[in-house]
């Protein structure tokens, strides 16, 4: 099921009062996508925080891209009759199986960032950046610095929905400038290593790239290594602004990344789950928005 409106903060504020008098322990499993990227480590501090303002307990584990250790995951959280379930999918349609095991139990699902889209697996609510606009805001860093004129590849992560989102938005600004061509779109899986490894070989037989979307900023590191191997000048924008990539657009060597805020993404799910608590119904999408981060605008 894929979620587009979005919780008001009043609203979830006027669950929270009522929350902070009815507390009760609650145990709240967590499988992210992985522990291996700065934005996943942030936002499991931001649900630490407020699960610990609300004195929730949570187990939180990590399926490192493997959807099969995920499910087992989701699995053992079961078989530990947890209260809750947070999942951010390996892959969006494989995972439905492991959140209908969990509905037949009786146990409430949250999607963080990436959501299910399998037609199995009932979640209560989503929460994640708006990444359609994010996407949007990308193309808009590429459109601005190939000044309307170049040729692009998208370093890809096919099988989740928050970059197919991205991956839309920024095609649908390319569709509006037919100068700028989308010449390949090639997954790295959102890892480093495999990024590098993919610029590399395009770089073989495309010496001469305008520019590059990476869909996250490991991604966009990945790329950046394999640009600055090859000696070449090409136009860099990622997508979550995690410090060595703010580092990288300090000294020009990335262009720019769309700005995601995962602690306040942490921090709205427990509150989300806060509410859900008290509701017993499934609840709207809580969409966090975007920003923009270049060397001109920090």
């Amino acid at each position: 099921m894929r979620f587009v409106q979005t919780v008001s903060a009043a609203l979830i504020l006027a669950f929270l009062a009522g929350a902070a008098c009815a507390r009760t322990s609650k145990t709240i499993g967590v499988s992210l996508l992985t522990r291996k990227h700065e934005f996943f480590t942030i936002l499991e501090n931001g649900l630490r925080r407020a699960a610990k303002v609300m004195s929730y307990r949570l187990i939180v584990d990590a399926g490192e891209y493997d959807i099969t250790k995920q499910q087992e995951q989701i699995r053992s959280f079961i078989a530990r009759k947890v209260d809750a379930i947070v999942v951010t999918p390996c892959d969006s349609r494989a995972i439905g199986d492991a959140i209908a095991e969990a509905n037949t139990r009786g146990i409430p699902v949250f999607t963080v960032d990436i959501a299910n889209s399998s037609d199995k697996g009932r979640v209560i609510a989503h929460i994640a950046s708006d990444n359609v606009n994010g996407g949007r805001k990308a193309a808009a860093l590429m459109v601005s610095a190939l000044q309307d004129s170049g040729t692009v590849v998208i370093i890809n992560h096919p099988n989740v929905t928050s970059v197919m989102d991205r991956v839309a938005g920024f095609r649908e600004v390319m569709r509006e400038h037919p100068r700028i061509r989308i010449i390949a779109e090639i997954p790295a899986w959102g890892l480093r290593d495999r990024a590098m490894s993919i610029m590399e070989d395009i770089l073989v037989k495309v010496p001469d790239i305008g520019g590059v979307f990476a869909i996250n900023d490991n991604s966009a590191l990945g790329t950046l290594d394999a640009i600055e191997a090859a000696g070449k000048k090409t136009i860099i924008i990622g997508y979550d602004a995690i410090p060595e990539v703010r580092k990288a657009i300090d000294k020009g060597t990335i262009y720019g990344a769309v700005i995601q805020y995962p602690e306040k993404i942490g921090s709205m799910t427990i509150e989300t789950i806060a509410v859900y608590f008290l509701a017993h119904k499934s609840l709207p999408a809580v969409i966090v928005p975007v920003g923009v981060l270049t060397r001109g605008n920090k």
